[in-house]
């Protein structure tokens, strides 16, 4: 087991990579635990767009991750970078022994998933996956209701991704659609909820998907997945890009033998069944975790700074670490291979 160096009595260190779309929460976040983090350094590809972020944050700005690295004392660097190149970077990083947060999904391939786990485990220093969507409210009494076995045995799940990225989402960046930087409809928006298959329900067996593209892009916007688990429980998942005229749902529903229940929303955000044989009393906080959301983000990335923040400083351990994270990137890539080769994939890929 690796030994993890904790840090005492000062503020950790942390710098962003990547100042685009999704960075905003970790700014967010930052500003929200500043009194246990603090930013110290900007890395940025893009000169006009650093600056713009320099002269917001006042804290020194890289066009060159390496330099940074170099130049800055940093205990963390959270890559918000297209996810294509986040197993190079995150090398870089630990090669620094500095810890690593990586922007879902961590990899866009299985082997530099891996590389980045033993990247870091070679380093000592901590890999950590954002999976805020976990931390939602909803999501945590869903979680809950599963540990404690109250659906008896589950034997349906069934998970839509209802959104729309028109042509001009992807038309903003090259890398946006590639197979290479970026991942399709599964791998990118929908990646938090290929994770619900595996943490809230178990080991999966088999999967088996179908893809299609609409939009002038590499990837899948549009896809199905049927799911086997290893307790024989069945499933499906359904996702599309191509939803007129804006994003409209992003559900999971689960059948068992004594409860049902079906989380929907925008994103997961309204518990709209919750029925078991037994009632519970948390059963009344229902009401009170439904949230209303603009984003399909939900409100989740300050609560995973918490645990990143609590795990640095040695008081608990990581909710989603590197392993973790391979979880729903092994269930991608077999989602993939099972689409491009119409067979059904099972799982693991390797032992």
């Amino acid at each position: 087991m690796t030994h993890y160096t904790s840090i005492e009595n000062r503020k950790i260190r942390i710098a962003i990579v990547g100042c685009g779309r999704i960075s905003k929460n970790h700014f967010g976040s930052i500003e929200k635990h500043q009194n246990n983090i603090e930013l110290v350094a900007l890395c940025d590809s893009n000169k006009e767009i650093l600056e713009q972020h320099q002269n917001k944050y006042k804290v020194s700005g890289y066009q060159r991750l390496e330099t940074m690295l170099e130049s800055e004392k940093i205990d963390l660097v959270a890559l918000c970078t297209p996810s294509g190149i986040h197993a190079d970077q995150a090398e870089i990083v630990a090669s620094f022994g500095v810890n690593v947060m990586t922007e879902k999904p961590m990899a866009t391939r299985w082997q530099d998933g891996v590389r980045m786990v033993k990247a870091c485990d070679n380093a000592g220093v901590r890999l950590f996956v954002v999976k805020q969507n976990r931390r939602n409210s909803t999501l945590q009494l869903l979680k809950r209701a599963v540990e404690e076995k109250r659906f008896g045995k589950i034997n349906m799940v069934h998970l839509n991704v209802f959104w729309t990225r028109p042509q001009e989402y992807y038309d903003q960046a090259k890398w946006r659609g590639t197979w290479e930087f970026d991942g399709g409809a599964f791998m990118n928006q929908a990646s938090h909820y290929v994770d619900l298959l595996d943490w809230l329900i178990g080991p999966v067996d088999k999967v088996h998907a179908f893809m299609s593209t609409a939009r002038d892009i590499e990837v899948e916007d549009t896809g199905v997945l049927n799911v086997r688990w290893r307790n024989g429980a069945l499933g499906s998942m359904s996702v599309t890009m191509l939803t007129y005229p804006k994003n409209m749902e992003g559900s999971i529903t689960i059948l068992g033998d004594k409860g049902t229940v079906r989380v929907g929303g925008v994103a997961v955000n309204d518990i709209q069944k919750w029925e078991f044989e037994e009632e519970k009393d948390y059963d009344q906080q229902i009401k009170d975790a439904n949230y209303e959301t603009t984003s399909v983000y939900g409100f989740g990335h300050p609560l995973y700074y918490k645990n990143v923040i609590d795990v640095l400083y040695g008081k608990c351990e990581p909710e989603t670490d590197g392993r973790e994270g391979l979880k729903s990137l092994e269930l991608l890539i077999a989602a993939y291979l099972s689409a491009r080769d119409g067979n059904t994939i099972s799982l693991p890929l390797e032992y």
